[in-house]
Parts: C-alpha cells; structure tokens; sequence
C-alpha cells in the first residue's frame, strides 16, 4: 500500500514538472511580502473588483503563507503570471479548499493554470492530503472543462448566490451560484484526465437541458441513469450582448443542474459538446 502511494506522488511530481516545463513557467511557493504583494495585484488584474474590496489582501496571504498553507506563483522568466491559493479544511477530512486561481490573459492559453493545479496536487499528495475542493461559476464553460475534462475533478453540489452581490467586473449585474467541486487526487480517473483522457459522454445519455438557436436554454428530459446539461460557450458575451437571456440561463441551470445534484446527481465530466456528463445512479 506505502508502496503504490509512493508511485502515485511519484507520477504527482512528474506530471507537475512536465506541466510547467510545458507552459514555460516555473512555480514556487513565495512568503516574502513583495512577492505577495504582486499575487495580490495580480489577482486584482484578472477580476478588475472594486478598489475596496480586494480579491485577496495582502495581510491575509502573509498569514497564510507563514503557517503553511497554499500559497504559489507561476513565473516566467521573472514575471509573475499566475498564481494560487488554498487554505486547509477541516482537520479530519485532510483536504485543502483552493480559494482562487488566477492567470493572466496572455498566460491562458498556454498551460499556466494546468501548471498551477498539478503542483498543487503533488504539494498535496506529499503532505497526505486527499482532496482539494473549490467553487466556480457553473455558467462559464471554459472553467467547467479545464475543471472536469482536464483536471478530472467531479461536482457534487450546487451552491446558490454562494458569495451574494460581486461587484467586480466579471460578476457584477449576476447572481453568484457557485459549483463545488471535488478533486480526489489518487484517483486513477484523475491521472488520466491529467494525460489528455476525459470521462466520455454515454452512448445513451439524454440532454436534460439544450440550447436553441437564439441561444435561449430550452429544458429535456430527465430520465435514465445518464444525463447531460449544455451552457453556453461563452456566457460573457451572453451577458453583454442579451442580458435578459444571461438570466434566463442563470434560472435554468439553477433549476435543472441544480436540481439534479440535490438529488444525488453526480457530475462526472463536461462534454465535447459542452455540456455536464451526470450519473444519476443505478436507481435512475
């Protein structure tokens, strides 16, 4: 058993390596305060928040940092851009919670983000924690397939208005439900997510919710063990363009992902064709 988790870390390591080697970054975990205070400004930079209300301070990453939580930074060269920070779960559930994870624009495209998790993850595995959870918009499609196609994690639970009003430029005029996540790190499902290998979307799986070709969200039907729940591709420009059709998808996913996962529902993946892969069980 000491032996095959062994091999797993190993793997962790490698895989990290691999993933900045690629995006040309490296990663460190910085507690000095002029480096925190760049992940601060940086942060800033992604989420454009109001001047009052940081996305992070500060303060908080020096007190984080100093008693070793997750605190790191993705470099190029000497340019910081993009950086991560988790902070510890309960004590008997050995898990970390990542708060944010941001990349620079330029950075998107090139794996700093994959760079960032994975090291994350082989930190994790080598200090014995077993899961990492975090939240994100469940509207915005590129987030659900970086977050479950490629890293492999799985969704549980729907949190609504979890954060109430944002009023950074990304979030402002919309409701803040969140999808919580959970990244269960030795699992083998997880490590080939990591090497290009999604969970794929069941033969039989009906479209429990559509869109039209105006975009609206149009629901289908719910029935069977395999369902799959389709978003927009890009609820930014939604939202800009049709707001009252932002909000329509808003309800509509709260309605029916939402409600799927409070009655058990798992999510497993997100789709080529954009959508969330849900295992309703064998019961369904």
């Amino acid at each position: 058993m000491i032996e095959a988790a062994t091999e797993v870390h190993e793997a962790a390591r490698r895989r990290a390596e691999s993933a900045a080697e690629l995006a040309g970054v490296t990663v460190r975990m910085p507690h000095e305060l002029p480096e925190l205070e760049q992940i601060a400004a940086l942060c800033n930079k992604v989420w454009r928040p109001d001047p009052t209300m940081p996305v992070v301070t500060v303060e908080w990453l020096r007190v984080l940092a100093h008693v070793d939580n997750y605190v790191a930074a993705a470099y190029r060269g000497e340019q910081m851009v993009g950086a991560t920070v988790a902070f510890f779960g309960p004590p008997n559930t050995r898990s970390l919670h990542s708060h944010v994870t941001g990349v620079l624009p330029d950075g998107q495209i090139r794996g700093v983000g994959f760079a960032l998790k994975t090291h994350q993850r082989a930190w994790a595995l080598d200090i014995g924690v077993r899961t990492i959870g975090w939240t994100f918009d469940p509207l915005v499609s590129r987030n659900a397939h970086f977050n479950l196609a490629k890293l492999g994690a799985r969704g549980r639970v729907y949190l609504e208005s979890f954060y109430g009003d944002m009023p950074d430029e990304l979030n402002a005029g919309d409701e803040s439900d969140r999808l919580l996540v959970e990244w269960d790190l030795a699992d083998p499902t997880v490590a080939r997510a990591l090497d290009g290998n999604p969970a794929e979307r069941a033969p039989e799986a009906l479209v429990a919710l559509d869109i039209a070709g105006d975009e609206r969200p149009v629901p289908g039907e719910i029935k069977g063990r395999y369902v799959e729940v389709r978003i927009p591709s890009d609820i930014y420009a939604v939202r800009k363009a049709r707001p009252e059709t932002a909000l329509r998808w808003r309800l509509a996913v709260r309605d029916v992902l939402g409600g799927l996962l409070a009655d058990g529902a798992v999510i497993t993946g997100f789709s080529r064709e954009g959508g969330y892969l849900l295992d309703r069980g064998e019961d369904a």
